[in-house]
Protein backbone atom coordinates (compact mmCIF):
# COMPACT_ATOMS: atom_id res chain seq x y z
CA UNK A 1 0.00 0.00 0.00
CA UNK A 2 1.51 3.37 -0.98
CA UNK A 3 2.35 5.86 1.78
CA UNK A 4 1.18 9.44 1.82
CA UNK A 5 3.88 12.07 1.38
CA UNK A 6 5.78 12.52 4.64
CA UNK A 7 4.22 9.45 6.26
CA UNK A 8 6.68 7.28 8.19
CA UNK A 9 6.93 3.61 7.15
CA UNK A 10 5.87 0.96 9.61
CA UNK A 11 9.06 -0.86 10.62
CA UNK A 12 9.32 -4.04 12.63
CA UNK A 13 12.12 -6.32 13.71
CA UNK A 14 12.33 -10.07 13.45
CA UNK A 15 10.98 -11.50 16.71
CA UNK A 16 12.01 -14.68 18.49
CA UNK A 17 9.75 -16.69 16.21
CA UNK A 18 11.54 -15.33 13.14
CA UNK A 19 15.14 -15.59 14.31
CA UNK A 20 17.62 -16.98 11.84
CA UNK A 21 18.40 -16.51 8.24
CA UNK A 22 15.75 -18.80 6.80
CA UNK A 23 12.79 -17.87 8.97
CA UNK A 24 9.81 -16.06 7.59
CA UNK A 25 10.70 -16.75 4.01
CA UNK A 26 8.80 -18.77 1.53
CA UNK A 27 10.49 -17.88 -1.75
CA UNK A 28 13.96 -18.74 -3.06
CA UNK A 29 14.97 -15.07 -3.16
CA UNK A 30 14.55 -14.79 0.62
CA UNK A 31 11.45 -12.66 0.45
CA UNK A 32 8.45 -13.66 2.47
CA UNK A 33 4.80 -12.79 2.26
CA UNK A 34 4.03 -9.12 1.82
CA UNK A 35 7.32 -8.40 0.06
CA UNK A 36 9.50 -8.53 3.18
CA UNK A 37 13.08 -9.68 2.81
CA UNK A 38 15.82 -10.57 5.27
CA UNK A 39 18.78 -8.22 5.64
CA UNK A 40 21.97 -8.95 7.56
CA UNK A 41 22.79 -5.91 9.71
CA UNK A 42 26.10 -5.04 11.36
CA UNK A 43 25.89 -2.01 13.65
CA UNK A 44 29.12 -0.56 15.07
CA UNK A 45 29.14 1.86 18.00
CA UNK A 46 31.92 3.53 19.97
CA UNK A 47 32.62 6.21 22.54
CA UNK A 48 34.22 6.92 25.88
CA UNK A 49 35.54 3.96 27.83
CA UNK A 50 33.07 2.13 30.06
CA UNK A 51 33.63 -0.77 32.48
CA UNK A 52 33.61 -4.05 30.54
CA UNK A 53 31.15 -5.62 32.98
CA UNK A 54 28.65 -2.82 32.41
CA UNK A 55 29.04 -3.03 28.63
CA UNK A 56 28.48 -6.79 28.70
CA UNK A 57 25.46 -6.52 30.99
CA UNK A 58 23.91 -3.82 28.78
CA UNK A 59 24.39 -5.86 25.60
CA UNK A 60 22.99 -8.96 27.31
CA UNK A 61 19.94 -6.92 28.34
CA UNK A 62 19.53 -5.66 24.78
CA UNK A 63 19.72 -9.25 23.48
CA UNK A 64 17.20 -10.38 26.11
CA UNK A 65 14.79 -7.58 25.22
CA UNK A 66 15.26 -8.18 21.50
CA UNK A 67 15.97 -11.86 20.79
CA UNK A 68 16.49 -11.15 17.09
CA UNK A 69 20.07 -10.12 17.94
CA UNK A 70 22.47 -12.84 16.82
CA UNK A 71 25.71 -11.75 18.34
CA UNK A 72 27.41 -8.80 19.97
CA UNK A 73 31.14 -8.27 20.36
CA UNK A 74 32.42 -5.62 22.69
CA UNK A 75 35.40 -3.85 24.23
CA UNK A 76 35.45 -1.03 26.77
CA UNK A 77 35.10 1.65 24.08
CA UNK A 78 33.28 -0.01 21.15
CA UNK A 79 30.87 -2.76 20.19
CA UNK A 80 29.49 -4.51 17.14
CA UNK A 81 25.97 -5.93 16.94
CA UNK A 82 24.93 -8.36 14.20
CA UNK A 83 21.44 -9.59 13.44
CA UNK A 84 18.88 -10.36 10.74
CA UNK A 85 16.22 -7.75 10.07
CA UNK A 86 13.01 -8.37 8.17
CA UNK A 87 12.05 -5.34 6.11
CA UNK A 88 10.56 -4.39 2.78
CA UNK A 89 13.79 -2.84 1.50
CA UNK A 90 17.26 -1.71 2.50
CA UNK A 91 16.03 1.75 3.48
CA UNK A 92 13.59 0.33 6.04
CA UNK A 93 16.17 -2.13 7.44
CA UNK A 94 18.74 0.66 7.79
CA UNK A 95 16.22 2.99 9.45
CA UNK A 96 15.44 0.38 12.12
CA UNK A 97 19.15 -0.29 12.66
CA UNK A 98 19.98 3.40 13.03
CA UNK A 99 17.32 3.76 15.75
CA UNK A 100 18.24 0.58 17.67
CA UNK A 101 21.01 1.96 19.91
CA UNK A 102 19.34 5.24 20.79
CA UNK A 103 15.89 3.82 21.41
CA UNK A 104 17.22 1.19 23.81
CA UNK A 105 19.96 3.23 25.47
CA UNK A 106 17.95 3.87 28.64
CA UNK A 107 16.03 0.57 28.93
CA UNK A 108 19.14 -1.60 28.48
CA UNK A 109 21.43 1.01 30.12
CA UNK A 110 23.68 1.04 27.07
CA UNK A 111 26.79 3.26 27.10
CA UNK A 112 26.27 6.74 25.59
CA UNK A 113 28.16 5.77 22.46
CA UNK A 114 27.47 6.89 18.92
CA UNK A 115 26.87 4.79 15.84
CA UNK A 116 30.07 4.83 13.79
CA UNK A 117 29.26 2.17 11.21
CA UNK A 118 26.37 0.40 9.58
CA UNK A 119 26.33 -2.34 6.99
CA UNK A 120 23.08 -3.74 5.64
CA UNK A 121 23.29 -6.48 3.02
CA UNK A 122 20.67 -8.74 1.55
CA UNK A 123 20.56 -12.44 2.26
CA UNK A 124 21.94 -13.41 -1.14
CA UNK A 125 24.97 -11.11 -0.76
CA UNK A 126 25.59 -12.42 2.77
CA UNK A 127 25.63 -16.03 1.58
CA UNK A 128 27.77 -15.15 -1.45
CA UNK A 129 30.38 -13.48 0.77
CA UNK A 130 30.43 -16.39 3.20
CA UNK A 131 30.83 -18.87 0.31
CA UNK A 132 33.75 -16.82 -1.05
CA UNK A 133 35.39 -16.68 2.37
CA UNK A 134 35.02 -12.90 2.51
CA UNK A 135 32.77 -12.77 5.56
CA UNK A 136 31.02 -11.66 7.58
CA UNK A 137 31.44 -15.10 9.07
CA UNK A 138 28.34 -16.79 10.45
CA UNK A 139 27.56 -15.64 13.98
CA UNK A 140 28.84 -18.54 16.04
CA UNK A 141 28.70 -18.72 18.89
CA UNK A 142 25.54 -16.67 19.18
CA UNK A 143 25.51 -14.30 22.13
CA UNK A 144 27.54 -11.52 23.74
CA UNK A 145 31.34 -11.92 23.59
CA UNK A 146 34.43 -9.75 24.05
CA UNK A 147 36.49 -8.88 20.96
Amino acid sequence: MPRAAGEEPVLTSVGAHGRGEDSGTDRPDGSGSGGSRLWHVTLSVSGAEAPLGEVRRALEQLAHDHPFLLTSRYANDHAEIRYWEEARDLHDAAAVALRLWGEHRSTARLPPWEIVGLEVIDRETYHQRVAEGCGPLPAAPVGVHPF
